[in-house]
């Protein structure tokens, strides 16, 4: 523990000032993580879970924490989805209300800073917050609950359908001239019993800055709750952002999470969904564009504890120049969850001779009666369509835009909510041209 606490010599000095002061329970959740984190310290390719994942940059750099900040909220039009009717607005990990939309919302819904309801609200934030995010054998993880104070509350209630969607926007606001910066956002979602509500989780920064995204979001939703999810990540190419997301599926629940991760230097996506009541369904589908020398991690875990519950999962990745890529997908299925189906399915395309990605499909089985599919495919665009497009009279260039389109279409289209899938389409297909004319150019 000693050695560990020598490599994390820096960040002592940053855990002697984590937020304070709150309720009791609070700060006792506080003060468990940094010791947590203490004897944890940073991962390292030594572990099984990071082996592809190198943090050291991370955990060899010196963070501010983020300042308090404002934002012009014109500016934020520029990203993606970021102009919704009903958002709660984050900046530096604060809460900003002169940027956030909460009017109009039905009798018993809450929508807005983490902190204000941890004390307006604090029976259900206290029976819920760092109730499912890992924070004993999970560092990062550990890390955010020390420094929680701030982020964003969603609470519906029993039987509420809530029609707009739902946007949480996080906004860093780091100076590329400047020191880096570090934030740890926090959300915590809960969805009663028979609720419908649609979520938007988008984490953008300015071109160019360098900071650290340390994220960890909480979803709980009850039994028969319907919740649509959607993370974007549009940080700075400069910027680190690592995440966790920790869902807790109850009786004939149903829970949508799509991950389209566009920015980052170095990303880690960890979904970990536990489907604790009888006929659950998980849906876990994601996206991501890397290029340059950027890394982009996704570890995924449904966890079926119970039986009858169906889980599908499809990941699709797009690499290009020198970029990385990781994906673990793991599906555990408990000795009482009989009837279970779950299908994952992850496929790669790399634009470039240089681009690389490890994928690791698990299935961890305990009962006899189930049906669970996996698959992975890595490789560069098929000739055989490429040839037979072209001999339909089109160049190679436009046959080969047009297949790229079609394997990101296939995740696009199961979007929901439809300007956001507008405003994605843009975007991704925009990136992609540039890193095409790259290519063509090389």
């Amino acid at each position: 523990m000693a050695q560990v606490a020598d490599r994390l010599q820096p960040w002592l000095a940053t855990l002697d000032g984590r937020p304070r002061g709150g309720s009791r329970w609070l700060q006792d959740l506080r003060d468990a993580a940094a010791s947590r984190f203490v004897e944890l310290g940073f991962p390292t390719v030594r572990d099984e879970e990071w082996r592809f994942t190198n943090v050291s940059p991370i955990a060899s750099s010196e963070f501010r924490p983020a300042p308090a900040a404002r934002v012009d909220g014109d500016a934020l039009k520029a990203f993606v989805y970021a102009d919704a009717p009903l958002r709660v607005v984050i900046v530096n990990g604060r809460f900003a209300p002169e940027l956030s939309r909460t009017a109009g919302l039905p009798t018993g819904m809450r929508f807005g800073s983490l902190a204000a309801a941890a004390s307006d609200h604090a029976d259900v934030v206290g029976r819920y917050l760092g109730q499912l995010a890992d924070a004993g054998s999970r560092a990062f993880a550990a890390l955010n609950t020390a420094f929680t104070h701030d982020g964003a509350y969603v609470f519906v209630p029993d039987g509420a359908v809530i029609e707009p969607p739902l946007q949480l926007l996080f906004v860093s606001t780091g100076d590329p001239s400047q020191p880096p910066t570090i934030s740890h956002p926090r959300s915590l979602i809960v969805a009663g019993d028979r609720s419908q509500v649609q979520i938007v989780e988008t984490y953008v920064s300015v071109p160019g800055a360098k900071h650290f995204t340390n994220a960890v979001t909480e979803l709980v939703a009850g039994e028969g709750a319907i919740v649509d999810h959607y993370k974007v990540e549009e940080e700075s190419t400069e910027a680190f952002h690592i995440a966790s997301m920790h869902i807790h599926a109850a009786r004939a629940s149903n829970v949508s999470t799509h991950a389209f991760t566009l920015g980052g230097r170095l990303v880690r996506n960890d979904i970990i969904a536990v489907m604790d009541g009888e006929g659950a369904e998980a849906t876990l589908n994601g996206l991501y564009l890397v290029d340059g020398d950027r890394l982009v991690d996704t570890h995924t875990t449904i966890d079926h504890a119970k039986p009858h519950c169906p889980s599908h999962e499809v990941y699709k990745g797009i690499l290009g120049g020198n970029a990385r890529a990781v994906f673990n997908g793991k599906i555990i299925v408990r000795q009482d969850a009989q009837k279970t189906d779950a299908k994952q399915t992850n496929r790669a395309l790399l634009l470039s001779d240089h681009a690389t990605i490890n994928t690791k499909p698990q299935l961890e089985i305990f009962a006899d009666d189930v049906k669970c599919t996996h698959g992975a495919a890595i490789g560069q665009l098929d000739e055989d369509a490429l040839f037979y497009l072209r001999t339909r009279g089109l160049p190679f260039a436009e046959a080969r835009d047009l297949l790229i389109h079609a394997f990101a279409g296939e995740i696009i289209d199961r979007v929901r909510i439809e300007p956001l899938k507008q405003a994605l389409e843009t975007e991704l297909y925009a990136q992609l041209a540039r890193d095409l004319a790259e290519v063509d150019a090389a």
